[in-house]
C-alpha cells in the first residue's frame, strides 16, 4: 500500500505560508507555517501530524494484538507527546511518549502492559521514528 499527503508552500520560513492535505481528503489546504510551529498560532506543524499518526497507528496496533489474545477494547485513548528539539545541526524530533488509557474487560495489568509493549514495537510509525519512545499505559 502506498498513499501521499502534500505541502504547499508560499514565502520565506517566518513570513511563509503553507498548505497540507491528504490523499484521502481529511485534510485539504490546513494551514501551516512557522507560527503554528514555534509560537503556538493556530493551524497545525510536522509534529502534531507526525503525533496523531502515531497515536492512531499504535491503537490500532494495539487493536490487532487484543484480537489475537481474545480480548476487545470498550475503549482505547492515546495521546503521543512528540519532541522537537535543537541540536547542533538544526532540529530533530528526539522522543515520543505515548499515554494510553484502556477500558479492556477481562485483561489484568500484567497482560496490558505485555501487550502494549508488544504493540509499541510492531507499530509501523514507531518502528519509522528514530526518536526516543516510551510509554505510560493504564487501565481504568
Amino acid at each position: 500500500m502506498t498513499t501521499f499527503g502534500t505541502a504547499v508552500w508560499h514565502g520565506g520560513l517566518k513570513d511563509g505560508k503553507g498548505a497540507i492535505s491528504t490523499k484521502s481528503g481529511a485534510l485539504k489546504d490546513y494551514p501551516y507555517g512557522f507560527a503554528s510551529r514555534f509560537e503556538g498560532k493556530p493551524g497545525t506543524n510536522p509534529e502534531e501530524l507526525i503525533g496523531a499518526a502515531h497515536a492512531g497507528c499504535f491503537t490500532m496496533a494495539l487493536s490487532l494484538i487484543l484480537g489475537e489474545a481474545g480480548l476487545t477494547a470498550d475503549e482505547m485513548n492515546t495521546q503521543a507527546d512528540v519532541t522537537l528539539e535543537k541540536q547542533a545541526d538544526g532540529f530533530a524530533i528526539t522522543k515520543v511518549h505515548l499515554t494510553l488509557r484502556a477500558k479492556i474487560p477481562g485483561c489484568d495489568k500484567a497482560q496490558f502492559d505485555a501487550l502494549a509493549g508488544k504493540a509499541k514495537a510492531g507499530c509501523p510509525v514507531s518502528k519509522l521514528l528514530k526518536a526516543e519512545i516510551t510509554l505510560d499505559a493504564s487501565l481504568v
